[in-house]
């Protein structure tokens, strides 16, 4: 028997040092490939809920050849701050936008000088693209600037010149190449090109309900390219990542491809080839043509013969919508957070807790799992550690490897603590498996501006789907969760050995008073 141990042991530490060697002797750093969709709910992929209704052939495969983050979350429950996170490793409320998402024509979130994982990743030889959504602002030629407007999309109904050059967007964000929309449903409605809006929008939107499911009505009027239809944006931003993969195979240098999807993102208007292919509603038409189009991405990848040489992530920016059609997929007997409590934009987990598949040929287990509490801030750290390469001193500051999860060698460290966001800046801190909920006191938002928060306290190992509030009966494990999230805040960083500050003063006692907070230091 000790003998058999024995053996085990040395198996076991064999194959760590192998595959640490592997890491470093590597003739060339691995291309690195984030597919990130958009309003894709923990429980759209079937692999994992096998009862679930909506077919996804791609992502099970994907699934079947890597391994299943099953405690993963995006660092809020919506689009922007998401984004925010995954790029800059950094939570998004540390920034002046304290709810919601940028509006249309809004100024960047992203500051000139704070280093990006795409940034990092090209200073480390590395060619990198951008495919799709940027929804992270830019400044658009005009009379006026951007700017931050306390009225959501404010700056909707003003004039702007296309004509001239998009800039401080992605390429000047760490991005050598982008191509996409700002997002599927706001204005302008065409595509840009690096700097460029091609075609330019000389037309103007005009409602038609016929052609999806929440069409963008209340830009009406606005700047449009003639003939635009929203049903042809996946296949051609799908056609343009794989171009992408393929492309840069050729090259032979390392390369870091950003897709981020458009879908199943409202406007709900999905492809001919797969309109009523689910036979249950658009929204699940919509997340079928979502796992083809991450799908091409990843035979892109395999096709071209890099597979073994590429680490292929699949996650989403937060839970499935409500409002595109939820009641018919609930109907349909098909639940799109899966067990959890709520929905994209809520505080509880099927706001924020998402899928996260990892595929790395050789380095991570096939048809595995791993219960590793994750951000995607934690994209950051792992891409740099799997290069070999320090985070920067001043950036970063939310983000920790789960490299060592990825690849079987989780032992001490990593993440223990989350912190997440809702849409309408609520706040929840976990730490373990306990999870304190700062919930809005009134029956909307701005009802509850100025007021206190109310505290609830969740016991995730028992109550997954948090109906049982704990924090009557643990006022002492309330105060030690609070203090915990206190000094997080205070640091201005979360990941260990290093101090920084917030761009704002952070309150999660009581509901914010206005969208973006004034600076730090210049609230009366």
């Amino acid at each position: 028997m000790i003998g058999i141990r024995l053996s085990a042991i040395i198996a076991t530490v064999s194959a760590a040092l192998l595959a640490s060697a592997c890491l470093e002797t590597s003739d060339r750093h691995p291309n690195i490939v984030v597919i990130l969709a958009d309003d894709f709910g923990v429980g759209d992929i079937q692999a994992h809920y096998p009862q679930n209704k909506i077919p996804t052939p791609y992502l099970d495969r994907l699934a079947s050849e890597g391994m299943s983050f099953t405690d993963a979350h995006s660092p809020s429950a919506v689009c922007t701050p998401t984004r925010y996170g995954l790029l800059t490793g950094r939570y998004s409320w540390r920034t002046r936008l304290q709810e919601w998402v940028l509006a249309a024509h809004e100024p960047p979130l992203i500051a000139p000088d704070r280093p990006t994982l795409p940034g990092v990743l090209r200073d480390h030889g590395y060619d990198t693209a951008l495919i799709g959504k940027w929804h992270l602002g830019w400044e658009w030629a005009g009379p006026q600037p951007s700017r931050m407007t306390k009225v959501r999309n404010g700056q909707k109904t003003l004039e702007w010149d296309f004509t001239e050059p998009v800039s401080e967007g992605p390429t000047s964000r760490g991005f050598d190449y982008y191509f996409g929309v700002d997002l599927p449903n706001m204005p302008p409605f065409s595509y840009i090109e690096n700097e460029t809006v091609d075609p330019l929008p000389t037309a103007r939107y005009v409602y038609d309900s016929t052609e999806g499911v929440v069409m963008p009505r209340g830009f009406e009027g606005s700047p449009m390219a003639p003939g635009w239809r929203f049903r042809e944006i996946v296949p051609e931003l799908t056609k343009r990542a794989v171009r992408q993969v393929r492309d840069r195979a050729k090259a032979g240098r390392p390369f870091f491809l950003f897709y981020s999807m458009t879908s199943p993102h409202e406007p709900v208007s999905p492809s001919h080839r797969f309109m009523s292919r689910s036979g249950i509603a658009p929204i699940a038409d919509f997340v079928m043509e979502t796992d083809w189009s991450a799908g091409q991405v990843v035979e892109a990848v395999d096709e071209s013969g890099i597979a073994d040489d590429t680490i292929v992530i699949f996650t989403a920016d937060n839970g499935h919508s409500h409002y595109t059609g939820w009641d018919e997929l609930v109907e349909a007997g098909h639940m799109p957070s899966g067990p959890y409590r709520g929905h994209k934009g809520d505080i509880w987990e099927g706001g924020h807790r998402v899928p996260l598949l990892v595929r790395w040929p050789g380095r991570v287990e096939p048809n595995s799992s791993s219960d590793r509490l994750v951000s995607l801030t934690d994209i950051f750290a792992t891409s740099l550690e799997v290069i070999g390469a320090d985070l920067p001193d001043a950036g970063a500051e939310d983000s920790m490897s789960f490299l060592g999860a990825m690849t079987g060698q989780d032992g001490a460290g990593g993440r223990t603590s989350l912190v997440s966001h809702s849409n309408h800046g609520e706040f929840a801190y976990r730490h373990g498996p306990w999870k304190l909920v700062f919930r809005r006191g009134g029956p909307n938002l701005e009802e509850s501006r100025g007021q206190p928060t109310i505290t609830e306290l969740y016991d995730l190992r028992s109550d997954i789907a948090e109906e049982r509030d704990l924090a009557a009966d643990h006022p002492d494990k309330v105060a030690g969760l609070q203090r915990r999230f206190d000094e997080l805040i205070e640091r201005g960083a979360s990941r260990p050995g290093i101090e920084s500050a917030n761009d704002a003063e952070i309150r999660y006692d009581i509901t914010q008073t206005e969208r973006w907070a004034p600076p730090a230091g210049e609230r009366p």
